[in-house]
């Protein structure tokens, strides 16, 4: 383990300064063990306790004790040849240092409120969306990325507002309202299997491809020549989830599998195609794979021959149905969806409730209502006690009630007027931002913590009823949401966000290593990658491992295609589960793992200075200080250095 004394020298304390103060006001221990050799015309690294203000109500000030408190608490002072204090001395001075430091955090909370105004970031604004009326649509062009510091994007003094911004967020309400509106006739639903063969990009002769009695054998894989079987003779109608049955083996492989991967999207552009698995298949066993995505309209699927070692010239050269070597059979493709729980699905009825609806034209159905007004209330009263995740009065209804009553007024119908109270809540501050009013946080904040700290999205139902009945300050009712939160699929966001930032896996794209270099490095390696430190994380999370798993441990999660390049045997198939590690293996722990590895280098060579520079700010939360101005770079005579760590030695 790094210790902060290598990390925080003792000439810190230079930084010091401030106005003369009674010393009278200090604890015992400084004077005992500080002032001898910080004080008079010469101090000590030129820190003159004396002149140490204790006006903690002065930011600047407070950082300098907080440095002073870092000294003592990594014991770097008093100095190891100076006479030592007990552990209590230290501690009641430590004491305190955070007893002042906290008596001012506690006014300035109590004059300004708990904390800065913050709006929801582009994960927990989809999110929200997407649990406050029950549908899933991108917003990735409308929103862009939030700026980050220190690898987080849910700083509130980096989340700015602006009319470009807010201008977004009005076209992303209308395009969620659009979607969970059910203003169109049920959609037809298709449920279909498909016959590889009838695609037309398949063709039995002088290809790769050969017609076997239940499907068609592919005998090269995309990587070697872009071989690519395309679903074109699907492509989804309307937007919505759709769940996909593909039926394949391994053929002539030596008894061993075959992968493949699924791609969706419009595939167009390479842009517009995203990866949605990987898949083994065991040989000569038919094997149905099932999974649901969600599709925009005019979506396909592809499938793509994972690691096959033939190029199409070897297969064609002896033709595919003499060919000996592995391949992939892929028989049928069962495509069913949308798939809808009912009509007009659970996101209209979160909106208008079980009002009617009359047809206005062949294509297009409105909502009515006999009582327009009193509708309306009732319908926005519901509708913004959840997106603003607390109760709300019948004054705070009036101004969106407003605007239904002037659309009205002006001709429209009820729907299209609704539409107006509807989307001027998703654009109202109570709904974008996270608003804490009070120095003292009430049970409907406090739930908005927990459920944007665990799943980056709004509380539920369950949450929002414990806090309006003031029990969520219960600790044993704290401690059992907590516990429930964490169990809950939704939980996946707080991983995944959580150490996309912490980790930086976020930039695991920012650099491609060289094929030539590292030509082991494919997706299928770097999705293996990402998946062992999520599950890892979760792994410490949800079963309170100690946090020293994060820097050894003696198991990690691996499938085979992550073992055999970490040379770890023993692992077969796709799927990651967890292993204990062989004794001496330096896998354990994030610091050696293949996802972190890949972030801290830059595609060609390794860096021990940015690894390093990692290991401080990430894991030890010491980032280094900035150069000094005044000093300038160095040439260092690395002659004669044909390693990384020759080079750095001679430097």
């Amino acid at each position: 383990m790094f210790s902060r004394r290598a990390i925080l020298p003792a000439f810190v304390l230079l930084l010091i300064g401030g106005v003369n103060v009674d010393a009278q006001q200090l604890p015992p221990f400084f004077a005992e063990h500080c002032e001898k050799c910080h004080s008079g015309e010469k101090p000590k690294g030129k820190f003159d306790l004396t002149k140490l203000s204790t006006d903690f109500s002065l930011a600047s000030n407070r950082e300098h004790w907080q440095r002073v408190l870092e000294q003592i608490e990594s014991g770097d002072m008093p100095p190891e040849d100076k006479p030592r204090p007990s552990e209590q001395e230290a501690s009641a001075a430590m004491k305190w240092i955070r007893g002042q430091v906290d008596a001012v955090e506690l006014a300035r909370r109590a004059k300004e409120g708990r904390v800065v105004l913050r709006r929801l970031n582009r994960a927990e604004y989809a999110n929200t969306m997407r649990d406050l009326l029950g549908v899933e649509v991108d917003l990735a062009d409308l929103l862009p990325p939030d700026t980050s510091t220190n690898g987080f994007d849910n700083n509130a003094e980096l989340l700015h507002t602006s009319s470009h911004l807010l201008r977004n967020y009005l076209d992303a309400a209308d395009r969620v309202l659009n979607e969970a509106i059910a203003s169109k006739p049920k959609p037809w639903i298709l449920n279909k299997r498909f016959d590889i063969k009838d695609e037309r990009t398949v063709k039995p002769n002088g290809s790769v491809y050969r017609y076997v009695p239940d499907g068609v054998a592919i005998f090269a894989a995309w990587e070697s020549a872009n071989i690519r079987v395309t679903m074109w003779n699907f492509r989804s109608h309307v937007r919505g989830k759709y769940r996909f049955r593909i039926s394949a083996y391994a053929i002539q492989n030596d008894g061993k599998p075959v992968t493949y991967r699924v791609t969706a999207g419009t595939l167009k552009e390479v842009t517009e195609e995203r990866l949605v698995g990987y898949f083994a298949v065991p040989q000569d066993k038919p094997t149905v794979i099932e999974f649901t995505e969600q599709l925009e309209p005019e979506n396909r699927i592809r499938i793509l021959a994972e690691g096959l070692p033939a190029t199409p010239p070897q297969v064609q050269q002896v033709g595919a149905e003499n060919y000996k070597g592995p391949g992939l059979v892929v028989q049928w493709v069962d495509i069913e969806g949308p798939l809808l729980e009912s009509w007009p699905p659970p996101s209209h009825r979160v909106l208008f409730g079980d009002l009617k609806q009359e047809r206005v034209d062949r294509e297009r159905y409105e909502v009515v209502s006999a009582q327009p007004m009193a509708d309306a209330e009732r319908l926005l009263a519901d509708f913004a006690r959840r997106a603003f995740r607390r109760p709300v009065s019948a004054a705070e209804i009036q101004p969106f009630l407003a605007r239904v009553r002037g659309s009205l007024e002006g001709g429209r119908s009820f729907e299209q007027a609704m539409r107006l109270g509807f989307k001027g809540i998703l654009v109202s501050p109570d709904f974008l931002f996270l608003r804490e009013r009070g120095p003292k946080l009430n049970d409907f904040e406090l739930a908005s913590r927990l459920s944007y700290f665990l799943w980056s999205s709004m509380p539920d139902e369950e949450l929002l009823k414990l806090a309006a009945a003031n029990q969520l300050h219960d600790p044993a009712v704290l401690r059992r949401q907590v516990e429930r939160l964490l169990r809950d699929p939704k939980s996946r966001a707080f991983t995944e966000n959580f150490t996309g930032q912490w980790l930086s896996l976020r930039a695991i794209d920012a650099t491609l290593p060289d094929r030539t270099l590292y030509p082991e490095y494919d997706d299928i390696l770097k999705t293996a990658m990402l998946k062992e430190t999520t599950l890892f994380f979760d792994e410490v999370l949800h079963h309170d491992l100690p946090l020293t798993n994060f820097v050894h441990s003696d198991f990690t999660f691996l499938n085979e295609r992550l073992a055999r390049h970490y040379r770890i045997p023993g692992v077969e198939g796709m799927d990651m589960r967890k292993v204990t590690l062989p004794p001496g293996s330096h896998r354990g722990g994030l610091l050696t793992m293949g996802s972190i590895l890949k972030v801290t280098a830059n595609g060609t060579t390794t860096s021990p200075i940015i690894r390093g520079s990692w290991v401080l700010e990430r894991i030890l939360g010491t980032p280094p200080p900035k150069p000094p101005p005044d000093v300038e770079a160095i040439e260092p005579d690395i002659r004669g250095a044909t390693t990384i760590r020759e080079q750095l030695a001679k430097h």
